[in-house]
């Protein structure tokens, strides 16, 4: 599983329009497994992956940087011990920075070690019509 987002002392959630907020799938091993991010506007995340589920909180700022990225920050609050599509198990408190590129259609996004492509995780692709 990819950890991503964490709140800092005083950081605001992000606004419900916020292109992060959403359910998003990311294929993995191969497509033979998959994530899915819960990105919620109070600012947690709700993440399964094979057998793990775990709930993170995540600070991203309103608009990206100049380059197009947007900073997220995640530290992880809760994790049911089992092992995720790459079989590992999140560690609570593990804390991430990872940054976002989101495609012109809102749609897709790739996550990042820094702002560049070089090194990137996607896409992660948006799903419609399941609860946040």
């Amino acid at each position: 599983m990819l950890l991503l987002l964490g709140h800092g002392a005083g950081a605001a959630p992000p606004a419900a329009n916020h292109p992060i907020i959403g359910v998003w799938q990311l294929l993995v091993a191969g497509g033979r497994c998959a994530e899915t991010y819960r990105f919620r506007s109070d600012g947690t995340t709700l993440v399964t992956s094979a057998r793990e589920v775990s709930e993170s909180e995540f600070i991203i700022p309103a608009t990206p940087s100049a380059k197009g990225f947007y900073k997220l920050e995640d530290k992880i609050v809760k994790d049911n011990g089992k092992q995720d599509c790459s079989g590992e198990i999140m560690k609570v408190g593990a804390k991430v920075t990872n940054f976002v590129l989101f495609h012109p259609s809102g749609e897709i996004f790739l996550m990042c070690a820094s702002e560049s492509t070089d090194a990137c995780i996607g896409p992660f692709e948006r799903v419609r019509g399941e609860d946040i």
